[in-house]
């Protein structure tokens, strides 16, 4: 049994933490975009060029950090056995 709560454990880490990378990556990136809203359009597209790979990391890191550790708690509450 516990090596089935290993790997659930795990599998739930992993899955929470990759999706939390997504959407904190792309929340980022909707964030960030903000600021450049107000420049003409050529300075725009750049200012966006500039400003998404920070805004991704940032948030990705964020994210996979966040849902990784929410996804262990979360799998370890499913996983747990009740004492008798």
């Amino acid at each position: 049994m516990t090596k089935n709560r290993t790997l659930i454990c795990t599998f739930l880490a992993l899955l929470s933490g990759f999706s939390g990378a997504y959407i904190a990556g792309q929340m980022a990136i909707s964030l960030h975009s903000q600021k450049c809203q107000n420049q003409p359009w050529g300075l725009k597209e750049m200012c966006n060029a500039l400003v998404t790979p920070g805004a991704v990391w940032q948030g990705s890191t964020t994210g996979l950090w966040t849902g990784t550790v929410l996804g262990a708690f979360v799998g370890g509450l499913v996983t747990r056995q009740s004492r008798q």
